[in-house]
């Protein structure tokens, strides 16, 4: 199953995992987003988001407009969506124009602590 996490971390260590995956040349497990905060996760990731990985989860390439039909929203607004998505790298687009989301799974890590 290829997973894609998300994950809430400073950009430093972030960066120093990919520095190492691109000096070995190995991956590091699966792929990883990361955000330098939970509000720029949330804000990346909207529920209307959440709704479209969900529709497009294991479905294989689509259009933007069989996106929208999937969940039930206009195409405009969803051409919004998918922009930020592949902006993020979590959908990528075919080379035939449509839009994929690439992964079986989606895990999200972060962790809340007391002041």
């Amino acid at each position: 199953m290829k997973t894609v996490t998300f994950d809430v971390r400073p950009p430093a260590p972030a960066m120093a995992d990919f520095a190492q995956a691109w000096n070995t040349g190995k991956p590091q497990g699966s792929a990883r987003i990361s955000f330098a905060t939970p509000e720029l996760l949330w804000k990346a990731l909207t529920e209307k988001r959440w709704a479209l990985l969900k529709a497009m989860c294991g479905a294989g390439p689509m259009s933007i407009r069989e996106a929208a039909r999937r969940v039930g929203r206009d195409v405009k607004a969803v051409h919004g969506d998918v922009t930020g998505l592949l902006n993020i790298g979590v959908l990528v687009r075919t080379e035939n124009g449509q839009i994929v989301f690439p992964f079986d799974a989606v895990k999200v890590e972060f962790l809340l602590r007391a002041a």
